[in-house]
């Protein structure tokens, strides 16, 4: 058996170096996110260096809450060449608005977790419910950190009845 090039991989030491699973990665390339696979003469999947950074982008993508199909559509236009860059650009920077706005979102949501620990603990120590609830705690340091963030950043946040716990 021939050894392979420094610059190419086979699946087993893409999986090593990537630290995905061999199913793992025959999943993405079954569902076409990652371009560029060629096979050698004995039909086996040759992987090269640039196949282990795609595969951290195309996972973070995935954690970062981008579709399978917007995945494929962005690796479609990889595959396309550079007459789509700006529709690559694009597409990444929509992404990126979206997670921007998830942070904020789980940002407020973390402070409510936190403001209710606070509320447990006072009451914990005191012996008596405090007064202020967590969901009063929530909407003063939402409006601070509405007031923090850009004009163009802000959005208009839907306030739920607040519920004693």
């Amino acid at each position: 058996m021939a050894a392979t090039t420094a610059s190419n991989l086979r699946i087993g030491e893409l999986s090593a170096r990537s630290g995905r699973t061999v199913h793992a990665i025959r999943w993405y390339e079954a569902q076409g996110l990652i371009p560029g696979v060629v096979r050698d003469t004995g039909g086996r999947r040759v992987y090269h260096e640039h196949h282990v950074d795609w595969l951290d982008l195309m996972d973070r993508l995935r954690r970062t809450g981008m579709s399978i199909a917007e995945m494929r559509a962005y690796t479609a236009l990889v595959k396309q060449g550079r007459s789509t860059l700006k529709q690559r650009q694009e597409m990444l920077y929509a992404h990126r608005t979206r997670v921007l706005e998830t942070i904020s979102d789980w940002t407020l949501a973390l402070k409510l977790i936190d403001s209710k620990i606070d509320f447990y603990g006072e009451w914990l120590t005191t012996g008596h419910r405090p007064k202020r609830l967590p969901e009063d705690r929530l909407k003063e340091s939402a409006i601070l950190l509405d007031r923090a963030q850009p004009k163009t950043m802000r959005r208009r946040r839907r306030v739920e009845p607040s519920r004693r716990s």
